[in-house]
């Protein structure tokens, strides 16, 4: 099976469970890079051009996490960003289901003991869902929606 038809499955699988829990209305993200090098962001953004274009399964970005469902975190948090983050989890409206997204989200990465860093995103707020990779690709990113969305179904 190629990728891109895994793509595809995970992908009309997820459109079934968002239409289930939200009701026919979008999956909201915000994406907060809390010290990243960009290198998650690339592949965030590549979800949204027209080669992959998530928008038809149901996913969508917001410029503001008082409507997001869920927020994506990028980068090992820095001691510069770790308000700012804490004030985006409080600003969502909840339960909101929190991605790390990237080796230094999900463990701080090769950045873990520097000064300025705090370390990974769950010293700062809760963790759903760890998707690795440095950076992970769109389809391991979309397998992680796919698991945040099946835990949530379930509670």
């Amino acid at each position: 099976m190629e990728k891109d038809e895994i793509f595809e499955e995970i992908g009309k699988e997820i459109k079934e469970i968002i239409g289930n829990l939200y009701g026919g209305r979008s999956l909201r993200i915000r994406a907060v890079d809390a010290g990243s090098t960009n290198a998650e962001e690339i592949e965030l953004t590549a979800l949204n051009n027209a080669y992959y274009d998530i928008d038809r399964f149901g996913l969508s970005f917001v410029a503001s996490p008082r409507h997001a469902d869920m927020l994506f975190v990028t980068g090992p948090v820095t001691r510069n960003l770790e308000k700012a983050l804490l004030t985006t989890y409080e600003a969502a409206p909840h339960p909101c289901i929190v991605v790390a997204v990237g080796d230094g989200a999900c463990n701080g990465g090769m950045w873990k003991d520097s000064y300025a860093v705090v370390g990974s995103v769950d010293k700062v707020i809760p963790v759903h869902v760890r998707i690795l990779g440095d950076p992970p690709n769109p389809t391991e990113i979309l397998k992680g929606i796919l698991q945040a969305l099946k835990s949530s179904k379930m509670k």
